[in-house]
């Protein structure tokens, strides 16, 4: 019996991007196509098979400590994004500007995604969607070099709204427009 089962919910791919030197800038630049392999995208800041732990996982790893990457991709939404601008008070946010890998349309509630489901595009790249991305307070400079005086509010509106991290489970081609099938696991939510 199959562990994870196709939805009907696709999800266009609206924009592609990638952070070349995080150390300089968060902001990522904008793609048309990328090759995704186990490792991510290549000359991407957090491609790798392996990463340093970071504060996200601190209560399970020293920081520092070398673990799978499971945060090769930054994955937001279309819907999302235009929810961050308008409690924010500002026309737009660039998905650039929050350092983003991927942003997809049309699949409702994307941030809170049940944690292993999988997007899957038309030559069967496959990325499995790890956890929450977490609002941070990094894109505030980029986005105050774009609207000056606005970036600080970028944490508190992106509250649950910050999309997923995600990892290539199977290498191919990602491109604009193209679409993206959720694939969900098969199974209850968890009640303890």
């Amino acid at each position: 019996m199959p562990a994870l089962k196709p939805t009907d919910y696709t999800g266009r791919i609206a924009w592609i991007g990638r952070v070349a030197d995080r150390a300089s800038s968060l902001a990522a630049e904008p793609l048309g196509e990328v090759a995704v392999s186990y490792a991510g995208i290549a000359g991407e800041e957090h491609a790798g098979l392996t990463r340093p732990s970071c504060s996200r996982v601190v209560a399970q790893y020293p920081k520092g400590t070398e673990i799978r990457n499971v945060r090769q991709f930054s994955v937001l939404s279309v819907e999302e994004l235009a929810a961050i601008a308008a409690k924010m008070g500002v026309e737009r946010i660039d998905p650039a500007w929050v350092g983003a890998s991927l942003v997809v349309e049309g699949i409702p509630d994307f941030t809170h995604l049940p944690p292993s489901s999988r997007l899957q595009g038309p030559d069967g790249v496959t990325l499995v969607l790890d956890m929450e991305n977490r609002p941070c307070h990094l894109p505030a400079k980029v986005i105050d070099a774009h609207l000056p005086g606005v970036g600080g509010r970028f944490k508190a509106a992106a509250q649950g709204r910050r999309g997923v991290t995600a990892w290539v489970e199977r290498e191919g081609v990602l491109r604009l427009g193209e679409m993206l099938r959720l694939h969900v696991p098969d199974q209850r939510g968890w009640r303890p």
